[in-house]
Formats: C-alpha cells, sequence, structure tokens
C-alpha cells in the first residue's frame, strides 16, 4: 500500500442528526457518534495538528498530518463537536463567518432547501431558470435541492434574490421569516467562541456574509477580510492568522483574495476541493481540504485519509 506523509486537511460542518432538518442536510457532516468513532481512528494512526504546527509537519521527511476544521460557526460546533474532542484530547480549528454571530440569519443553502421541504407543490414550475418542472415529492426532493443549490452557484450576483423569490412563490411557501431567537439557535454565541478558544481550539477567520469571493471586487474581498478579522479581535482578543476561503472550490477564490489575506498577515488558508498537495508544492494559502458528509461510512472515511490524492 502506499504511505503519503504529509498533511491533510479534514473540513466538518454542521455534527449531529440531519436527516429529518427542514433545512440542508448536506450541511451535517457526522452524528455525534460517527465523530466519535474517526476521531478515535485518526488519533491512533495519525498525528492531529493545528495550523500553528503546520511550518514543523513540512520540514519533517516522514509523518502523517491531519488538520480537524469546521466551518461557519453553527452552534452544533460548540455542543456537539467540542465535548468529544476535549474527550479525546484533540485540537481542531473553527473557522467563524462573524456575520452570522452578529447577525444570525438563514444562508441561502438553509432557505431553499427549507422552502422546498415545508412547500405544498408537488413539483416545482420555474420556467425564468428551468425548461420542465421539477419533482419535489420523495424521493426526488433531495435531488431537486441539489439541483436548485448547484443552480445559484452559476446565477451572477443581480440574479441570486429573483431565484430565491421565484423558488418561494413555486413551492407556495415563500420566503423564510424566523424571529431573531429561533435564528440565534442556529448559531454560536461569541460567549460559545470564546470557549471554544479558551479550550484550546484555535478561532479562523471566514468572511463576514460568507459570499463567493471571486465574485466581488479586490476592495470588496479585503473588506470581507478586515470585517471578519476585526470582529475576531474585538470579541476573542486573538490575531486572525488562519483563513477558510467561503465554498472553497477552485472558482470560489483568486489571486485578489489571496493577495488580500497576505496583506493582512494571514499565515495559512484553507480551500475545500479534496485532495493533498505535495509538499514540494505547498502553498500556504491554498491548503486543500476534503468534506466529510453524513452519508459518508467508517470504511469511506478510512479510505479518504489513507488515499486522499482519490478524494
Amino acid at each position: 500500500m502506499v504511505r503519503w506523509h504529509g498533511v491533510i486537511g479534514i473540513n466538518y460542518h454542521r455534527i449531529g442528526d440531519g436527516r429529518r432538518s427542514v433545512y440542508d442536510r448536506g450541511l451535517w457532516s457526522a452524528t455525534v457518534e460517527d465523530l466519535d468513532s474517526q476521531l478515535r481512528w485518526l488519533k491512533a494512526h495519525f498525528d492531529v495538528i493545528d495550523p500553528g504546527d503546520i511550518p514543523a509537519a513540512l520540514r519533517r521527511k516522514r509523518g502523517r498530518h491531519v488538520l480537524l476544521t469546521f466551518d461557519d460557526g453553527y452552534r452544533d460546533n460548540y455542543s456537539d463537536a467540542l465535548p468529544v474532542l476535549l474527550a479525546h484530547k484533540l485540537k481542531a480549528t473553527f473557522f467563524i463567518a462573524t456575520g452570522f454571530i452578529d447577525s444570525p440569519r438563514v444562508p441561502f443553502w438553509d432557505e431553499i432547501a427549507w422552502m422546498v421541504r415545508t412547500g405544498r407543490s408537488t413539483s416545482l414550475d420555474i420556467p425564468a431558470f428551468f425548461p420542465a418542472p421539477l419533482l419535489v415529492d420523495e424521493p426526488e426532493r433531495e435531488q431537486t435541492i441539489r439541483k436548485l443549490l448547484n443552480t445559484w452557484w452559476t446565477l451572477p450576483d443581480d440574479r441570486t434574490g429573483d431565484f430565491l423569490h421565484a423558488i418561494g412563490e413555486a413551492t407556495g411557501s415563500g420566503r423564510l421569516v424566523e424571529n431573531a431567537e429561533a435564528l440565534q439557535q442556529n448559531w454560536m454565541t461569541w460567549d460559545m467562541v470564546r470557549e471554544l478558544h479558551a479550550s484550546g481550539m484555535t478561532i479562523g477567520g471566514h468572511t463576514v456574509n460568507h459570499p463567493v469571493m471571486a465574485r466581488l471586487s479586490r476592495e470588496q474581498q479585503m473588506a470581507e477580510i478586515t470585517g471578519c478579522e476585526r470582529r475576531l479581535r474585538e470579541e476573542v482578543g486573538i490575531a486572525m492568522q488562519t483563513f477558510a476561503y467561503p465554498f472553497g472550490v477552485r472558482d470560489a477564490f483568486n489571486a485578489d483574495s489571496m493577495a488580500c489575506l497576505r496583506e493582512r498577515g494571514v499565515l495559512t488558508a484553507f480551500s475545500y476541493y479534496g485532495g493533498i498537495r505535495k509538499t514540494s508544492e505547498w502553498v500556504d494559502l491554498d491548503i486543500p481540504r476534503f468534506a466529510v458528509e453524513q452519508s459518508t461510512s467508517f470504511a469511506e472515511f478510512r479510505g479518504n485519509v489513507m488515499f486522499p490524492w482519490a478524494t
């Protein structure tokens, strides 16, 4: 068996059982039990490090180093993931989109799923965006949600609002409106973020509003980065030394994104398209991670870590 050495990133979003959620079920990465099994196996076979350990890990000619990361700032990261990490005495990095903490809201991926799951229609007729109606009865519902999310990604920013309104009308659900208390339950508070940091976890930046950075001007990207940096400094008392690009696929960020981070003194930044980068080709501001999904079996999880070039 070919054994790799170097550094790989593993990414989680939500922790818990999302199979009955009205929100985007693709955001749930693992149940508490699955996370516990995954961390136990990683601890036994790999060196689990944090971003500050990367330079030393790269200098070693041997060793397999894994970074555990969690994106966005969902509350279950604190309530469900943190106790498992502490039980295994492992560190992880939590990338916080500060706008979700300061002004709790439902992001578009959760709103699209909510509209489809709570709507009254059995099919969606949205001729401005799709040539034929989309089915929303089971078992097609999840596939339709994925199709809607993928379509949002292809739209210019000035059409995404119309797209969401069209889905609300076609489903009969309308746009999602929740009270502040209900919205807050989805996200961590700053007290929780501070407790993560006090527990030995690394806190990193994930912009303010979770945009597709490559769609923004250089000035807008810098505003998202500096706004996030400022709130982490004000609330947690830390410098933003590590960062994760929202969405993180290859066309979600660009050279301007990396230049802005470099100007702000960010040392490491993480993408989200899988695989492993050779030490000879290492880029501190484009460290690949692979996603853990709730549908990922334990055998698949082990395969993704043992053979990261295939993810």
